[in-house]
């Protein structure tokens, strides 16, 4: 297959979140490991993507980032995909969530006069690339999916926008009626994206989270289990057409002509 620079990396943290974007590539090279992260090159929506493997939380993700940045360079596009848990009212099993913002709820330096989620030199939050972003709003209204603010609509056929936090404890009901406290605008949380989003900030590499509800923050984690791969599978599935999307709309400047 092809070397040919990718226009994206999708980086996920599991083997699951991974199997759709799998199943979907026409052209799967032989994967690379480099430490615990597994590294392949696909071909998706008929373009040249990394699908990165990184292990879960934020050493294992930032690890795995790192290595495939300095490896293509701080302008190939990062996209953040697989699962979250949602958090907020109203959030439900199967919507999908656009991270505008990210922040890192393990951060607390208050007492140095910092916000609470702001790491010391850094912004209080993380932006998702707004480019990246509006691919993801394109690319989801052609696939059917509605803003949460547009009325009732079909289980699965839900897009929100706002905050994802990320830590690295599996938010159970005592941590969640906590964060709902100390972040009332965060939708959702996972144990990579934030990290992701710093590293991103620091490297100047264009980022955006895109993760589908896989759990409300269940106590026993039985949840999770039962909808991890629908989920990984909504997120594979926005993800893809995406990619699409940047390859008809805005083909990176060192994809192949």
């Amino acid at each position: 297959m092809t070397a040919a620079p990718p226009v994206a990396v999708v980086q996920v943290a599991m083997d699951d979140e991974a199997a759709p974007f799998l199943d979907r590539a026409t052209e799967v090279a032989e994967p690379e490991t480099v430490g615990r992260a597994v590294y392949r090159r696909i071909t998706l929506a008929g373009r040249p993507v990394v699908l990165v493997r990184s292990g879960v939380g934020f050493v294992a993700a930032t690890a795995a980032a790192t290595g495939v940045i300095l490896h293509h360079g701080t302008g190939v596009p990062l996209i953040s995909a697989g699962s979250v848990g949602g958090l907020a009212k109203g959030v439900a099993v199967g919507d999908v969530v656009l991270a505008t913002h990210l922040v890192n709820a393990n951060a607390d330096a208050r007492a140095f006069g910092y916000v609470l989620g702001q790491v010391p030199g850094m912004p209080p939050m993380y932006e998702a690339d707004p480019a990246l972003a509006e691919a993801v709003r394109r690319a989801a209204s052609a696939g059917g999916l509605v803003g949460a603010a547009d009325g009732p609509a079909a289980p699965g056929s839900v897009l929100r926008e706002g905050t994802i936090g990320s830590g690295e404890r599996f938010v159970t009901t005592d941590l969640a009626a906590q964060l709902r406290v100390d972040f009332p605008d965060m939708l959702a949380v996972d144990m990579e994206s934030a990290a992701l989003g710093q590293l991103c900030h620091s490297f100047g590499t264009p980022f955006v989270s895109v993760r589908a509800v896989s759990d409300l923050c269940a106590p026993d984690g039985t949840e999770f289990l039962t909808h991890i791969d629908d989920a990984a599978e909504r997120s594979a599935r926005l993800v893809t057409a995406v990619i699409a999307d940047l390859a008809d709309a805005r083909p990176h400047p060192f994809a192949s002509a």
